[in-house]
């Protein structure tokens, strides 16, 4: 392949809908947790990973990147939405051919599904996963884009930059790339799409 975009993961955010004490991102899933599930199948497409966390999940990752492949946001960046977690990952990889965002509570996408989204840079500023027609993750960014992703801030992410420019859908036989955890139902629905058994304390 010749263009390695880097995979950036955003997990900084409070995920105050899935409720408990125990967040998100950090619930058992597949062997691991949600996070490091999502992780894996990143680091599965052998293209560069940065994960942009806070200091409190940042030991969710911490025996599967080196430690310059975790950006530690604070407080303050952490509570300014995920365009700010994209913003960090960009900057920390700029010189990269492109960026693949691949938020961390999505731990069915594969790494083809990856791998296909990172191929489809080599020709659109865009690219984004889909199935069925519904427009999903990872969602691409060319190099080109480098300028507006790092003044990126807020909850809306990435989407408007990614509606200002020609994107491309890579249609894709992997629900996964629809599939995230917001709340507790999501999670056991993701559990019984993936086949995993229900943690016995859940």
């Amino acid at each position: 392949m010749r263009l390695r975009p880097t995979i950036v993961i955003p997990a900084a955010g409070p995920g105050h809908r899935f409720g408990g004490t125990l967040h998100k991102l950090a619930q058992p899933f597949g062997g691991s947790t949600v996070l490091g599930s999502t992780v894996r199948h990143a680091i599965e497409s052998q293209l560069p990973v940065v994960v942009v966390t806070t200091a409190a999940l940042a030991p969710l990752v911490a025996r599967q990147l080196a430690t310059r492949d975790i950006v530690v946001l604070d407080a303050g960046e952490a509570a300014d939405g995920m365009g700010r977690s994209i913003s960090a990952g960009v900057a920390e990889r700029s010189g990269a051919p492109g960026w693949l965002v691949l938020p961390g509570d999505m731990p069915l996408v594969r790494s083809g599904s990856i791998l296909a989204v990172a191929s489809a840079l080599e020709q659109h500023p865009v690219a984004y996963a889909q199935h069925g027609g519904r427009r999903g993750h990872p969602v691409g960014f060319a190099a080109e884009l480098y300028s507006e992703l790092i003044l990126l801030h807020g909850d809306d992410g990435a989407r408007r930059v990614a509606a200002r420019y020609p994107s491309h859908g890579v249609e894709l036989d992997d629900p996964g790339v629809l599939l995230d955890v917001d709340t507790a139902s999501d999670l056991e629905a993701l559990r019984r799409a993936g086949g995993l058994p229900q943690p016995a304390d859940s």
